[in-house]
Formats: structure tokens, C-alpha cells, sequence
């Protein structure tokens, strides 16, 4: 029996591989998330993703105990503006610069995700891109939406899961990708490794 790991502690990733009905355990890695090598946000995304997943797959490798088949998947998601990389605000001040920024106009929010089989080391990465494009929104709608807490913990300053869906106007791609997780990509995937969702 295929054991999945997710390598993230995202709660949102949990909850949509739950929608699948997919059965897994969690467990996060450490890396550097700093873009060190001046890599293009569609390629930092599908690094950090492989990053995630290798140290949890090398870490599943090491343990001789378990003669389970094991499956890590990696996910890391960025909002993108004008090629400048839009990562989680570092306080409230940030968080408004970034949505005043992002009000009345389209971005992209990037997933990379890779998927490693720890037995056979083969692995396969990818990226799904969305366009979002966001409301005009004035500096007291902005204000109010900080108050809730709710952006300062999310990539681009907001959540399109939860009341930041309000500050939406229109996706052009994947909505899950935009949450965190591409979950039709990644059943594509999947596949690949004899895991069907269907």
C-alpha cells in the first residue's frame, strides 16, 4: 500500500488533498526559502516544491524500519506582479503596500508542485499559473481587510479562500491553484505513480 506524505503545513494544502479523499500524513521540512539564485518565480516555485519533498523523502529513506512505499508531495506558491515576487507581508504596513498595489489590476499566483517516489527516487515537478484580477478597491476596504488578520500570513496579502475572495473580480485558470494546490494537476500526476483519484 502507497503511503502519501505531504511535505507542508499549510492547512489549506491539507484540506484540499482531504476533498480528494486522498489518505495522508504531514510532515514539514525546513529550507531556505530565499531566492538566492536569481531563479524565475515559475522555476523558484518547482525548486522550493522539489526542496520540500526531498528532505522529507531523505528523511523516509534513512528510516530502514518501515518497508512501506511512500509518496512525498511538495507545494509552494507565490503571487507574482509585474515579474516582482509577492511573498507573505512582514507586517500590516507591508500588507497594505502590497494590496494597493495589486487593487484594480491582474497578477499571476504560481504553484509549483513536485512529487517524489522515496522506493525508485523518481520524481516529477510542475507549475500551474492563474491570473487573478482584483477589485478597485479603496484604502478603507484595504484597511478593513487587514483588521481581520487574515492577509498576514498569506502569499500577495490575501486568501481568495476566505474573506479576500470579497476583493476578487475574476480568476483566468485554477481556483485550487490559487488556494495552494492545483489538485487537477497533481491527480494528473498522480497517476504517474499508480494513485488514482478516480
Amino acid at each position: 500500500m502507497m503511503q502519501i506524505v505531504l511535505a507542508s503545513q499549510s492547512p489549506r494544502r491539507s484540506e484540499l488533498l482531504k476533498q480528494l479523499g486522498l489518505d495522508f500524513t504531514i510532515k514539514t521540512a525546513n529550507i531556505d526559502e530565499s531566492n538566492s539564485m536569481g531563479l524565475k518565480a515559475s522555476e523558484l516555485v518547482q525548486h522550493l516544491a522539489f526542496e520540500k519533498a526531498q528532505v522529507i523523502a531523505s528523511s523516509i529513506a534513512e528510516d530502514s524500519s518501515s518497508n512501506k512505499e511512500y509518496i512525498v508531495i511538495g507545494a509552494d506558491t507565490v503571487v507574482v506582479k509585474d515579474s516582482i515576487i509577492l511573498g507573505k507581508p512582514q507586517d500590516m504596513k507591508d500588507a497594505f503596500n502590497m494590496l494597493k498595489s495589486l487593487q484594480g489590476r491582474w497578477h499571476e499566483v504560481m504553484t509549483g508542485i513536485a512529487v517524489i517516489d522515496v522506493q525508485s527516487s523518481k520524481y516529477d515537478t510542475s507549475v500551474e499559473i492563474t491570473r487573478v484580477k482584483m477589485k478597485e478597491l479603496t484604502d478603507g476596504m484595504i484597511n478593513a481587510y487587514i483588521d481581520s488578520r487574515e492577509p498576514l500570513d498569506k502569499a500577495g496579502a490575501y486568501g481568495i479562500q476566505g474573506l479576500g475572495a470579497v476583493l476578487v473580480d475574476r480568476i483566468d485558470g485554477c481556483y485550487f491553484n490559487v488556494v495552494g494546490l492545483p489538485i487537477s494537476k497533481l491527480s494528473d500526476i498522480l497517476r504517474n505513480y499508480g494513485i488514482y483519484v478516480l
